[in-house]
């Protein structure tokens, strides 16, 4: 009798095998945890996985299963829109290890539940697949990688995205969008004109329709510039800019401009970035199409600083904050 139940208590080799795998998950989302605090939580899931396997809970492998069976269905979105061909190579590996251990996990659930295993519980696993699953149809991350959002976007910024519903922005909102002259660049601007605005900008300052704007987000640090400072400017400085970027502001200068005013085309927008003195936008490459935007950004989940000497150090003041 003591014999079997001792094997009864065994666990079987599979289920050994996905205690071990869901713990090198979770220590390797603790190390990445230590560059990026916000991922402490990718550490959790598995943790939570070992040890249920570990009290020979059926549902804390198969959990785990579901779990990166949905991780790995929401893989394939980013490799049919804007992903590179490098990215979707790692977006294929992706997909094959989260397929692949989902698979692992679904046959050491079934190991355990013919070896007598208790059931566990079900509804917790389901909500926490679909509490980390479901989000990611709506939302999409984002590092801001340089400074032409400043002060409001600084380097180092991560940011939430909401990519669904399809957003259709409005005067002064943020938008991220792919840079209309190398669609594989994301750029993040604010909008200033929408199809059918007259944008004229005389020293620094920005009309809409004749109405001179309230703009507290603008930051100028450099002495002025003329050829910046004022849009339409002077289009012979389209000699100073590349041959992809001319012909749009050409295109702009030759079609769209009345009366000194740039008009808006209807589906287009006029963006600018907020660090006026060092943004590539709209008064350089002209307008971006609704088809190049990509979403509306909500707020900063992460900020990282990186100091003068290359260490780095989170913006704790930053984080959860609303991007307007």
């Amino acid at each position: 009798m003591r014999d079997t139940e001792t094997n009864s208590q065994k666990l079987p080799k599979l289920a050994i095998a996905a205690a071990i795998v869901s713990l090198l998950f979770a220590v390797s989302g603790l190390l990445a945890a230590i560059r990026q605090p916000v991922l402490i939580l990718s550490a959790l899931v598995p943790t939570i996985a070992a040890i249920a396997i570990l009290r020979r809970r059926v549902w804390g492998a198969y959990g785990f299963a579901l779990f990166e069976l949905c991780q790995a269905l929401l893989i394939p979105f980013p490799f049919f829109s804007e992903a590179q061909v490098h990215d979707r190579i790692a977006l294929l590996i992706a997909f094959g290890v989260a397929l692949a251990v989902s698979v692992l996990f679904f046959f050491a659930g079934r190991s355990l539940a013919s070896s007598g295993a208790a059931r566990g519980l079900v509804w917790p696993w389901i909500a926490v697949a679909c509490l980390f699953s479901l989000p990611l149809f709506f939302l999409r991350a984002y590092s801001v990688p340089t400074g032409t959002m400043e002060d409001t976007l600084l380097i180092g910024d991560r940011i939430l995205v909401r990519v669904f519903p399809r957003v259709t922005p409005a005067r002064g909102d943020i938008v991220v969008f792919h840079y209309p002259v190398d669609r594989k660049q994301i750029f993040v601007k604010r909008v200033i004109g929408v199809g059918g605005d007259r944008i004229r900008m005389v020293s620094r300052v920005v009309y809409r329709n004749g109405v001179k704007l309230n703009e507290p987000y603008a930051m100028q640090r450099f002495p002025p510039d003329p050829s910046r400072d004022n849009a339409p400017s002077d289009p012979a400085k389209l000699r100073y800019l590349p041959d992809a970027i001319a012909a749009r502001a050409r295109d702009m200068f030759e079609h769209h401009v009345q009366n000194g005013e740039i008009v808006v085309p209807p589906g287009e927008y006029f963006v600018l970035g907020d660090n006026r003195d060092n943004s590539l936008d709209s008064r350089y490459w002209g307008f971006i199409n609704r088809s190049d935007l990509i979403g509306k950004p909500l707020f900063i989940y992460e900020s990282e600083e990186t100091t003068p000497d290359g260490k780095t150090h989170e913006r704790w003041s930053r984080i959860f904050k609303i991007i307007r």
